[in-house]
């Protein structure tokens, strides 16, 4: 089965993840909230969770700026997302038998 090589996530949250890469495209949290649909303090708790289990701070402040390690993440975390979207979406258009 090719499911069976499937390792789970360990925590990390899918919609953590694409929070972090809005945050990172948008440089701003107050201006990924509105993208993504959701308040303001629900990006702020997930760029906390995300700190921490990152160990960094990710952005730093003034203009939300991505440290080191954040360029790094992105570089890695927006070609997987691509792949995983494109995956959702020839999902979505199989037919049934």
């Amino acid at each position: 089965m090719p499911g069976s090589r499937i390792k789970t996530f360990e925590g990390n949250d899918l919609r953590e993840l694409l929070t972090f890469l809005v945050i990172y495209q948008e440089r701003g949290v107050v201006k990924a909230s509105k993208r993504l649909g959701v308040g303001q303090p629900a990006v702020s708790n997930t760029l906390s969770n995300l700190r921490c289990r990152f160990d960094d701070v990710l952005f730093t402040m003034p203009n939300c700026q991505p440290t080191s390690k954040s360029h790094r993440m992105a570089e890695i975390l927006f070609p997987a997302m691509d792949c995983l979207q494109k995956a959702i979406d020839e999902v979505q258009h199989l037919r049934a038998d």
